[in-house]
Parts: C-alpha cells; sequence; structure tokens
C-alpha cells in the first residue's frame, strides 16, 4: 500500500505524519511550530520531524495543509497571517529538494474536504462541498477527487459570501459576510450582547440551545438561516452531490441543522433540494487530507 508524508502545519504546532492510502496515521511527530521564530526556524524544524518517521524515504510524496489561502500552481502562501513571513516563501520547493519527493501544498479547509470527499462523508460522490463550520467559516469544492483551488487559491475562501444586505463591519470581510454572521465567533459575540456576559464562547450558546432557552435557539435560528444562504449561494454554482459539514461547531449539529436544511430548501431550485448535507465523519482530516493531497495530484 502507498504511503505519504502529512504535515499539517499551524501558527502554534506542527504535525508530520506518515499516512497509507487507507487514511490510516501509521506514525506522527508534534511539535511546536515555531512560528514567530521565522519560515526558516519553522522549516528546519519540519526537515527534522519528517527524519524522525521511519522509512520516510520510501513515501510516494509530501502534502502540507496551512492556515491561509495558497496558490496551489506556484505552491506558496498568499496570506499567511497566523505564519509571519511566509507569504510567497517557497515551502515546498526547499522540501522538494531536500527530500527528492514531490511536495504540494493548500490551505487546511481544502484539505480536511479533500479527506472527507476520498475517505469520508462524502466518499462515492463526484462533487463534493465540504464546509468547516468554527470558529471561522471555510469551504473546499472537491471534484473527482480533486480540489479546486482556483486562479490564485481563493476557491472555497467563502466566509466573505454576503448574506446580509445591512449586516455591520466587523474585521476585513465584507458588511454581512457569512463569517461574521454565523461562525462560531459570530455565535458567542450574538451570545454576549443578547444573552449576558456569562456566555464566553458559542459552546456556552449550544448548551442554552440544548436545555431550551429561547434566547440561545433564537441565535441558532438566525445563523442557521444565514448560513443556509451561503450554501444555497454555492450550490447554484456547482450543484454539489453532497455538502459535507466539519469543524467544531458541527459537534451541535443536532440542535440547528435541521433549520439550515429547512432555510436551503426555500433558496434554491426544487430539483436541488434533496441534496444530502450531512456530519464529516473523519477525526484527522487535516492530517488525512494533507496525505491525500499527494495522492490526488499524483492520480494519472
Amino acid at each position: 500500500m502507498n504511503r505519504y508524508i502529512s504535515i499539517d502545519l499551524g501558527g502554534t504546532n506542527v504535525r508530520v505524519a506518515k499516512v497509507d492510502d487507507d487514511g490510516n496515521i501509521l506514525q506522527d511527530v508534534k511539535r511546536p511550530s515555531y512560528a514567530l521564530e521565522g519560515p526558516e526556524r519553522v522549516t528546519a524544524n519540519i526537515i527534522e520531524m519528517i527524519e524522525e518517521i521511519d522509512a520516510y524515504q520510501n513515501c510516494l510524496g509530501i502534502g502540507i495543509g496551512i492556515p491561509g489561502a495558497v496558490d496551489t500552481y506556484n505552491r506558496t502562501i498568499t496570506i499567511s497571517t497566523n505564519l509571519p513571513g511566509f507569504t510567497g516563501y517557497p515551502l515546498c520547493k526547499i522540501l522538494e529538494e531536500r527530500f527528492n519527493l514531490p511536495t504540494f501544498m493548500d490551505n487546511d479547509a481544502n484539505v480536511a474536504g479533500l479527506a472527507e470527499a476520498i475517505l469520508g462523508a462524502g466518499k462515492g460522490c463526484p462533487i463534493v462541498y465540504y464546509i468547516t463550520h468554527s470558529t471561522g467559516i471555510g469551504g473546499a469544492l472537491v471534484v473527482d477527487g480533486k480540489v479546486v483551488s482556483g486562479r490564485k487559491g481563493y476557491a472555497g475562501e467563502i466566509a466573505n459570501i454576503i448574506v446580509k444586505d445591512n449586516g455591520k463591519k466587523y474585521n476585513y470581510l465584507n458588511c454581512g459576510a457569512v463569517e461574521n454572521e454565523a461562525s462560531g465567533t459570530a455565535i458567542a459575540r450574538m451570545g454576549k450582547e443578547e444573552i449576558g456576559d456569562e456566555i464566553e464562547s458559542a459552546i456556552d450558546v449550544f448548551n442554552l440551545a440544548r436545555h431550551g432557552d429561547e434566547r440561545a435557539l433564537d441565535i441558532l435560528d438566525r445563523i442557521s438561516k444565514d448560513l443556509a444562504q451561503a450554501m444555497a449561494d454555492i450550490a447554484h454554482v456547482c450543484d454539489p452531490h453532497i455538502f459535507v459539514i466539519g469543524g467544531g461547531c458541527s459537534n451541535a449539529f443536532d440542535l440547528y441543522f435541521h433549520n439550515v436544511i429547512r432555510y436551503y430548501q426555500t433558496m434554491v431550485h426544487e430539483k436541488m433540494r434533496d441534496v444530502p448535507i450531512v456530519k464529516a465523519v473523519l477525526a484527522e482530516p487535516g492530517v488525512v487530507g494533507a496525505a491525500m493531497l499527494v495522492k490526488s495530484n499524483l492520480k494519472k
């Protein structure tokens, strides 16, 4: 069975693993990423970690998932908020030359979506749209087992989709952007504003909703409508065979996704209303997905 080197690189930690075709994690190494010390330090750390993997020379390639937009043609990061100094940095080229293995990189939501499409909830579906519903909102379009990254790597960066005409300006995103209206951060903000300072995170709102709190239930109803609006916009472009929802908020899937589905069905053409909207199933989509990135790119 084929084996791949997988790198899950974040602003705080990095994980390097050996993964097989079925998504089994055969070996892994975890360390701080040393992101604030610059790309050269991060790269040296990763090289040391790969060398700790048994028989890394026999793997078919290296896949990297990172937080931020990636130009997959030039294999460089275009936005590196959590990885200072990495914009345009040739990490793939350096690792490829060091280990003589083909090396690929993509956004962490894209690699998670690829894992779910190839091995997870979307397995067997020609067009899978993956949404990560967490602190922020991200997405990945996977067609026939390959991520569609777009001209500059921004395909799937759905956080900026406008779902409210009268939305407020919170950050660099559009007023009324779905991330600012329906993410875990947005749920926490609305909870604090409408329920009180006892709300520290979206989890607190979910817990209140689970106990029937009308204020919390109302917040979840509103974010469900906004998330459904973004999904309807996506569907009218790519008409996926399935939506797969991952991320931390999806752990409360039972509390709000019946509303997402209900609103979604009112916003799309009649023949599109039966698309499955399901929860992601993989425990390690980031690590597995980075490995599948190699498999996908080497596929003939």
